[in-house]
């Protein structure tokens, strides 16, 4: 059987739910397992990696970063905090200069806390937030913590209220609350007029292919596959050099380390997940150092014996 574990990138249309490319690929390629890396929202589109086979192990792995390119437009509340929603409020935009926008958008860079939009995969007492929404029951949803690594003003269209920017963050952050209270700020309203993403989990648009790529040359379909270990580049490596040390690996036992190994790699990150391989570059799985015991501990292991 073909070996099809890696990852895809695929770009997203509009209008297609995260699950939808989940389900498609899996027809195309024929593969049990196929996972993405973080849902998408359907008017969304641009980068969305998805994992095949063993590699679905491997997402809470990867760097959980993203990067977006969105348009706020102001004047306008929804009931989902995006242009496609019911307009429940609507006021004049302040003149503004593009400087004096820029230092309000400091209110969002760093370390923020946020609400989430009421439509939203937020979990409450184990239930969607958007399924109590559509069924408009009365909820509120606490604030959470989110990161704006980056986010710049790109453009400012005085005359139509409508806003660009290109912002950075980490998993779970809500570009439409951030169009919502951004409005507030500003004594008007604001929604999320259109979004894309152009990279994530370490993935980015340019290396994206549409579905319909894959479906014209299924032949080939593997060519489109990024194996594993090309997704791991920012885990730090330990080559296991013998077949003893491979099979304690395999039968899950902890491996024996020498601490000048981690000496002379001085970007070695000895407190987060290590990618474990062999001499030829093989990718046997993840692993943690105890240094206490000076030991690797086996976490996930591929080809288990």
């Amino acid at each position: 059987m073909e070996n099809k574990d890696g990852f895809l990138v695929i770009n997203k249309d509009k209008g297609c739910t995260s699950h939808d490319c989940v389900k498609q690929i899996r027809k195309l390629l024929n593969a049990k397992k196929v996972g993405h890396t973080g849902t998408l929202d359907p008017e969304v589109i641009g980068t969305l990696p998805i994992a095949i086979g063993s590699a679905t192990r491997f997402i809470q792995y990867l760097p959980q970063d993203k990067t977006y390119i969105g348009q706020i437009k102001l004047g306008i509340r929804t009931n989902t905090d995006d242009i496609h929603g019911e307009i429940i409020n609507q006021k004049n935009w302040p003149e503004i200069s593009y400087e004096k926008l820029d230092q309000y958008l400091n209110r969002f860079r760093g370390i923020i806390k946020q609400i989430p939009p009421k439509v939203s995969s937020v979990h409450i007492n184990g239930e969607r937030a958007y399924k109590k929404s559509f069924r408009n029951e009365m909820f509120e949803l606490a604030p959470r913590e989110v990161k704006i690594d980056e986010l710049t003003l790109m453009k400012w269209d005085q005359i139509n209220g409508i806003i660009e920017i290109k912002i950075k963050c980490s998993a779970g952050t809500y570009i439409r609350a951030i169009a919502r209270d951004l409005g507030e700020i500003l004594n008007s309203e604001g929604c999320l007029l259109q979004l894309k993403r152009i990279s994530a989990c370490g993935f980015d648009e340019q290396n994206s292919i549409k579905i319909s790529d894959i479906e014209k040359d299924k032949k080939n379909s593997k060519n489109f596959i990024i194996p594993t270990i090309f997704a791991l580049n920012h885990i730090s490596s330990f080559v296991l050099r013998n077949e003893e040390q491979i099979n304690f690996w395999q039968t899950g036992r902890a491996i024996k380390v020498d601490f000048n190994y981690f000496n002379e790699g001085k970007s070695f990150d000895y407190k987060k997940p290590i990618k474990v391989i062999d001499k030829k570059q093989t990718l046997l799985g993840i692993g943690f150092l105890n240094r206490d015991q000076a030991n690797i501990n086996p976490k996930l292991v591929l080809n288990a014996k």
